[in-house]
C-alpha cells in the first residue's frame, strides 16, 4: 500500500499533474507490483515564495514522499525511483535533476487500517 505525496509549485495544469500521478502509480505497478487498484494519492501545491529549494532548481521541481510497507529490496526501490525519474522526464520533460525522491518505511505496528493496527 504505497501512500504518495508530491509537494510542487503552485500553478501547475490539471492535465500535468493528473500526468505526474499517472506516471508515478503506472512506476509503481511496474517496478513494485503493486495492485492497479492500490492508488493513495495527493499532490500538495505550495506558493513559489513558500517553497525553498536549491540553486540550480527550476520551478518544476518536486519532491515525491512514497510511503511503503516495509519489505521491498533495495534493488526494487532502486527500480522504482528511476522509472519514476524517467517517466516525468519522458512525459513532462522535468529535468532529473528537478525530481527528489525518498522513501519511507514505518514498521507494521505504525500503520492503522480501518481502525486495525496492521501487524
Amino acid at each position: 500500500m504505497p501512500l504518495i505525496r508530491v509537494d510542487m509549485i503552485k500553478g501547475k495544469s490539471r492535465e500535468y499533474k493528473k500526468t505526474v500521478l499517472d506516471s508515478i502509480h503506472e512506476s509503481l505497478l511496474e517496478t513494485l507490483r503493486i495492485e492497479d487498484w492500490d492508488r493513495f494519492q495527493r499532490i500538495v501545491e505550495i506558493d513559489k515564495e513558500d517553497f525553498e529549494k536549491p540553486d540550480g532548481k527550476t520551478d518544476d521541481f518536486m519532491i515525491i514522499e512514497i510511503t511503503l510497507f516495509p519489505g521491498r529490496t533495495k534493488e526494487q526501490k532502486k527500480a522504482a525511483i528511476e522509472k519514476i525519474t524517467a517517466s516525468l522526464s519522458e512525459k513532462l520533460s522535468i529535468l532529473a535533476t528537478d525530481i527528489f525522491i525518498v522513501i519511507h518505511e514505518p514498521a507494521n505496528e505504525n500503520w492503522g487500517l480501518a481502525g486495525k493496527q496492521r501487524e
